[in-house]
């Protein structure tokens, strides 16, 4: 396979995962946006809120998409039985991840009192809590059908349930916030019931694509003749845990951020939440070419042809650095017109605008680290980058974070300056991981 043909793929199975990734982002910003317009202090509690529910959603995700590589390898194989085995394996392990999430978000919000926000921001959060950590469970169920989709390299039905889904969130959004049309005015809570509605669609189309769809049919006809095995189980958990750990490694970092900025004042937490949401944007975006990545690299592993898997791995690099780039610069054009979408509050534009800044400076480090781990994924390589992840995210970011934001007075700026420096030592040794890992396989 010649290197464009390799870009052709790529693009192929990362454009529709990048599209409903955005879509994804887009609905938080229209959160963003129409919460912001209900005050200060709903948009600071939806940010303390999903700070909270984020972590252990992003470790759900992580479990679903240690399913990804198992199918990939698979379908490289040519194994439909396996492939279908697995499906039925990772439907059991997400829905179980979901509940325990569930009741662990349950019993951490009978402690949020102790986090130092502030009252109003604490009474607005609560109730909103709750509603968004119910949706966890349709969430679940549509990775569970979106990976295994995914890992045969159909990426497109995920990408049109995602933004139709995400289209009637935005429009259950205006009328329930506000309460136009007749509906309840809910205020943020409208925004997560909103959110939850759209969920179950979402999980429901997925469910119909796959097993009332001819496409599967070879899969889904052996699904209930498939044998309960203990070692698909442990596959899934090898892969799904340190998956999760990395994942929650990350977002819990920049949640622990919202703390931190909570704790210097509502505006400082208000600016984070309108910065990182932009910065989603992009980074959700390179997720798609991680999705690519974890496919094409497990495909060519499944074929156990090593030189392709690196030439699959480096154009993907190499696509994420060129996009991150121009995302940064567009950041950096923006950053005082993005901010006045959300809000009104000139203290809160200028501060936003200073934090996109920052963001500007790790595009590519944030891009690089996340389709690296990709590509490792791809390899079931999981156990050393979930330990990369630890080191960069908590000790150099969060601590740097810490001693720069609140120890040592910068404020804000400070909190950012320690994110960054955690993704960029991420970036550097997932990358290395990368290149030392497949060439001891080539040489094998």
């Amino acid at each position: 396979m010649t290197t464009a043909e390799h870009y052709r793929k790529n693009f192929q199975l990362a454009w529709p995962v990048m599209l409903g990734q955005f879509g994804h982002v887009a609905v938080s910003l229209a959160d963003s946006i129409m919460v912001g317009r209900l005050g200060t202090n709903p948009l600071a509690a939806g940010a303390f809120g999903n700070s909270i529910f984020i972590v252990p959603m992003v470790f759900g995700l992580g479990m679903a998409y240690g399913l990804t590589t198992p199918i990939a390898n698979a379908d490289g194989e040519g194994n439909p039985d396996k492939a279908a085995n697995f499906l039925r394996h990772g439907l059991v392990v997400n829905l179980i991840t979901a509940l325990f999430i569930f009741i662990g978000i349950l019993i951490f919000s009978n402690f949020i009192s102790h986090l130092g926000q502030e009252k109003e921001v604490e009474r607005l959060a609560t109730p909103y809590l709750f509603i968004i950590t119910s949706s966890i469970f349709p969430l679940m169920l549509f990775m569970t059908f979106k990976q295994f989709a995914e890992g045969l390299s159909d990426t497109r039905f995920a990408m049109l349930a995602s933004i139709g889904a995400n289209a009637i969130n935005i429009s259950l959004n205006y009328l329930l916030i506000y309460g136009n049309w007749g509906f309840p005015r809910l205020g943020l809570n409208g925004a997560a019931y909103a959110t939850l509605i759209a969920r179950c669609i979402m999980a429901l189309a997925m469910y119909l694509y796959v097993f009332k769809g001819k496409k599967f049919s070879v899969y889904t006809a052996i699904l209930s003749n498939t044998k309960w095995m203990k070692s698909h189980f442990k596959k899934l958990l090898n892969l799904g845990i340190p998956s999760g750990l990395q994942s929650i490694f990350e977002v819990s970092a920049f949640a622990a951020a919202a703390i931190l900025m909570g704790q210097i004042s509502a505006e400082a937490l208000a600016a984070h939440q309108i910065a990182i949401s932009l910065a989603a944007l992009s980074y959700m975006a390179a997720t798609g070419i991680a999705a690519a990545a974890t496919v094409r690299v497990g495909n060519q592993l499944g074929r156990r042809d090593i030189k392709s898997l690196r030439k699959a791995g480096h154009t993907c690099f190499i696509m994420t650095l060129a996009f991150m780039f121009i995302c940064g610069i567009i950041f950096l054009v923006g950053r005082n017109t993005f901010p006045a979408f959300y809000t009104t509050d000139d203290f809160v534009q200028s501060l936003a605008a200073q934090l996109l800044i920052v963001a500007v400076l790790f595009q590519l480090s944030d891009g690089l680290q996340v389709v690296a781990l990709g590509a490792l994924r791809g390899m079931s390589e999981v156990k050393i980058p979930t330990l990369i992840t630890f080191f960069s995210y908590w000790v150099i970011g969060l601590t740097g974070a810490y001693l720069l934001g609140i120890r040592w007075g910068i404020g804000p700026m400070g909190v950012w300056y320690g994110l960054a420096a955690g993704l960029t030592v991420a970036a550097l040794l997932l990358y290395w991981r990368f290149e030392w890992k497949t060439k001891r396989i080539l040489h094998e």
